[in-house]
């Protein structure tokens, strides 16, 4: 019997594919467990459609990705912050902090997307990555200067 697997499934295979099992085993076990689903025309016309949808919501995420992160190059975020001699700060500038002032600017990015190897501890400018998709990254200027 062919099924439509509706998940993982170790030893068969990934979710959305068609595998030809005993008709017990899909039966008592696969269909009966909501694993699986029998592989009638109707249902691999509505798999084929599922995955066109899927493909067309993934190259839409590139792309507004790829615009979110032309947007992002242009930008240069200001914090305030306390300092002591020699432009050392008081504390450090954190992902939440830099999330926060993008949030500012209507620019709503996690503070886990933002990759900062250890928080800023210094006046001045420096350069900060943010990973917006798997295939796009986009740098930031963030500067910090002295709090009045």
């Amino acid at each position: 019997m062919k099924v439509i697997l509706l998940k993982d499934v170790k030893g068969q295979g990934k979710k959305g594919d068609i595998k030809e099992v005993s008709d017990g085993y899909a039966r008592n076990f696969l269909i009966a467990k909501g694993l699986a689903k029998e592989a009638t025309t109707g249902n691999v016309k509505e798999l084929e459609a599922h995955k066109q949808s899927e493909l067309k919501r993934k190259a839409d995420e590139l792309t507004n990705a790829k615009k979110l992160a032309e947007e992002l190059e242009k930008i240069t975020i200001t914090i305030p912050s306390k300092a002591g001699e020699g432009g050392k700060l008081f504390g450090a500038i954190t992902t939440k902090q830099i999330a926060d002032q993008l949030k500012k600017q209507n620019i709503n990015i996690d503070k886990r997307k933002i990759l900062l190897d250890e928080p800023i501890r210094h006046l001045g400018y420096t350069q900060v990555l943010i990973k917006l998709h798997p295939e796009v990254t986009a740098t930031i200027k963030v500067q910090v200067v002295e709090e009045k």
